[in-house]
């Protein structure tokens, strides 16, 4: 657990106002989309308590009983700012109900760096249960999510967009690298400009 100087009540407002984890539109499918955007995420000011009691009582019940899809941004994520470690991450996966595990039927990784494909080569069939990393599809490029989802339903923050054609006009941003996952739409793109959001610090 993170142990941070904010309180409960300031940490669970930060999360909502950061708008970390939004339920917005739908896919292609039809099914709901719970929108997480990565580099909003404030690992070193939130608990993992917190955010556990801030899904389980703002996210949840507006994805009801319906499966649904999940697009995961992860653009210019930082991991001194928006990772929040292996034992926490796994603290909040371990803690989501069955049924709301069940119902997520597809995760559109967006902008998939490689530190995040090789931890998820290694690591995720065995982090992840319940066949989470079956549902994994990375996507390199906005063009390939609105394969997915419905775009004009999406409200995908506009430094993604600039990212995206930044990818467009830079090719040799992207890796070439080969993957064992089944579903991989294009290659992986490596996350630029890094930006410190936070000044504020936490022991974790």
């Amino acid at each position: 657990m993170n142990y941070c100087t904010l309180s409960e009540s300031d940490q669970e407002h930060l999360l909502e106002k950061l708008d970390v984890f939004k339920v917005k539109g739908r896919d292609k499918r039809g099914r709901q989309v719970l929108l997480i955007i990565g580099k909003h995420f404030p690992a070193r000011m939130v608990s993992s308590e917190i955010i556990k009691k801030y899904l389980e009582d703002k996210v949840y019940p507006k994805l009801g009983a319906k499966p649904f899809s999940a697009v995961y941004v992860h653009t210019d994520v930082q991991r001194s700012e928006n990772f929040p470690g292996i034992s926490a991450l796994r603290s909040i996966y371990d803690a989501i109900p069955t049924k709301v595990k069940d119902n997520l039927e597809a995760v559109y990784f967006l902008h998939p760096g490689l530190q995040a494909r090789l931890f998820l080569a290694t690591f995720g069939r065995l982090f992840f249960s319940g066949g989470l990393y079956a549902k994994l599809k990375y996507v390199s490029r906005l063009e390939f999510l609105w394969d997915h989802v419905r775009r004009m339903e999406m409200e995908i923050p506009e430094f993604v967009h600039d990212h995206d054609e930044e990818l467009e006009h830079r090719p040799a941003m992207d890796y070439g690298l080969e993957s064992d996952h089944p579903r991989i739409y294009s290659a992986p793109s490596v996350p630029v400009d890094p930006i410190s959001m936070y000044s504020m610090r936490c022991i974790a």
